[in-house]
């Protein structure tokens, strides 16, 4: 008969309980696995499977649960569990962001829908794009370069070993303003194209002052709009790649 004393499994708990929080953390913000379409309850079922078989590998301190150094080592964990869902999210907003901008020019920011991934409503073109990286992340197998740099980070910076530093938080606080930047990487071509538009419309109305601009513009702009979306959706999968590139390279700076 299997006997545990008090001491051993305080022991296995604590084994186990600093990896769990780490991945636990990092999976409620985590594109795919953080979206509200998502239960709580299947990321932590996944979390506890993911931390069953990495946590085995890591070397984690020997701690006592009721003491106040562990409280610390959970925030730690934490921390660098939401650091590394968050810096991996900030790829699929700066691309949601880029639609939303490309809809507004584009006069489709009209059509609203429920977001799934969050729960809101925003417009239909920026859920298009949310789509469609989303299908290209698990094309690439991003969610399992995710539990593997999971496990890998586990490794390479167990639990005790030292949180974030400054440098790495400077570096996300900098990662963060790829929003800005990759939104208009993803729309600057289609915002580009529309702005011709609304200066050869601007010409017309000049050259034919009683024209209505608005009732003949505005189908032509719709079309237009959805001719730009179409033509440009090969340059929004590229971009969303570089950035998920770069967001692999932030990650790894992370967790070396």
């Amino acid at each position: 008969m299997l006997t545990l004393t008090t001491g051993q499994l305080t022991a296995l708990i604590a084994d186990y309980l600093l990896p769990f929080v780490r991945i636990g953390a990092c999976l409620m913000v985590a594109p795919v696995f953080g979206a509200v379409f998502v239960p709580a309850r299947i990321r932590l079922v996944l979390a506890l499977a993911i931390t069953v078989i990495v946590a085995p590998l890591v070397s984690s301190p020997a701690v006592d649960l009721l003491s106040a150094s562990t409280v610390l080592l959970i925030a730690e964990q934490l921390l660098i569990g939401v650091t590394i869902g968050f810096a991996l999210q900030v790829v699929f907003d700066a691309v949601g962001l880029g639609g939303q901008l490309l809809a507004n020019t584009s006069g489709l920011s009209f059509a609203f829908n429920m977001d799934p991934v969050r729960g809101v409503s925003t417009p239909v073109l920026g859920q298009l794009y949310t789509l469609i990286v989303v299908l290209t992340f698990l094309a690439l197998d991003g969610h399992l370069a995710l539990v593997e740099l999971l496990a890998r980070g586990l490794q390479t910076l167990p639990p005790g070993a030292g949180g974030l530093g400054t440098d790495e938080l400077w570096t996300l606080a900098i990662w963060t303003g790829r929003v800005i930047s990759g939104s208009l990487m993803v729309a600057l071509p289609g915002m580009t194209a529309m702005l011709v538009a609304n200066l050869a419309f601007g010409v017309m109305s000049r050259a034919a002052p009683t024209l209505n601009l608005f009732a003949v513009g505005f189908p032509v702009t719709l079309a237009f709009g959805l001719a730009v979306v179409l033509l440009g959706l090969p340059a929004v999968q590229s971009g969303f790649i570089t950035l998920l590139g770069e967001a692999s390279a932030v990650l790894a700076g992370f967790t070396h």
